[in-house]
């Protein structure tokens, strides 16, 4: 994939809190997607204590959801873990492996919050304006705001308020399973990313994009190369 300027991810932490406050005003919360035919996940993956940071772009044709492109790169950081800002810790190793993605995905997954963080500019909607295209924030916590529990079936949702503000949804991509929390990145509705995390579920409590990239950044991980790599399983990957 093409990138535009990146800002240097060198900060400490109170700049890293006025860059996101700054970011926050260049977040989309609409946008016409247009026809979809490629999605993407994107997850990273640490062992506790190390700083060499694993992830992972995954590319899956829609709406089939096969697999077309992985990617991985791995990076050493210092930016410490400090939730809230973990983007600043994640975000050198995924700009690293969307730089080698041949594919040109419609709309990236990201395993975190979108706007639905105390900021307003989480991982995914943070990549999203880096990246210049559409993003969901699919998370498996709650990070800011309230919510309710959503009904016991699949494709139950509850809005996750803030201040009386609507920021995501809880959704239930899985009967009896816990949902998700689903909040705008970048440039889409929340309407249609929830549509997307639902279309995208496949028995799962993690929709597919998100669920490959997190077993492939498992996967990196594991095998610990300190190496990025590049996998391409089908060829016209875009």
């Amino acid at each position: 994939m093409e990138l535009g300027d990146v800002h240097s991810f060198d900060l400490t932490p109170a700049e890293a809190i006025r860059l996101q406050e700054a970011l926050r005003a260049r977040v989309r919360l609409s946008g016409d997607i247009g026809e979809i035919s490629l999605v993407a996940g994107a997850d990273a993956s640490y062992e506790k204590g190390s700083d060499e940071i694993h992830a992972v772009v995954v590319a899956l044709g829609y709406p089939d959801l096969t697999v077309v492109e992985r990617v991985s790169a791995s990076t050493e950081t210092s930016f410490p873990y400090i939730p809230g800002l973990l983007t600043f810790r994640e975000g050198p190793a995924l700009i690293e492996a969307f730089r080698r993605l041949r594919s040109e995905p419609d709309v990236v997954f990201f395993d975190g919050q979108g706007i639905a963080h105390p900021r307003g500019l989480g991982i995914a909607s943070h990549m999203g304006i880096l990246l210049d295209r559409p993003t969901v924030g699919v998370a498996k916590s709650l990070l800011s705001g309230t919510a309710t529990e959503p009904g016991p079936g699949m494709g139950s949702t509850a809005p996750i308020l803030r201040d009386g503000e609507t920021i995501g949804m809880t959704v239930r991509t899985k009967e009896k399973t816990k949902p998700v929390y689903v909040s705008v990145g970048h440039r889409i509705t929340l309407s249609t990313a929830v549509d997307l995390v639902l279309a995208t579920s496949r028995g799962y409590r993690l929709p597919e994009p998100t669920r490959q990239a997190h077993l492939f950044a498992n996967t990196v991980r594991r095998e610990g190369s300190g190496e990025g790599r590049q996998t391409t399983l089908l060829s016209g990957g875009g």
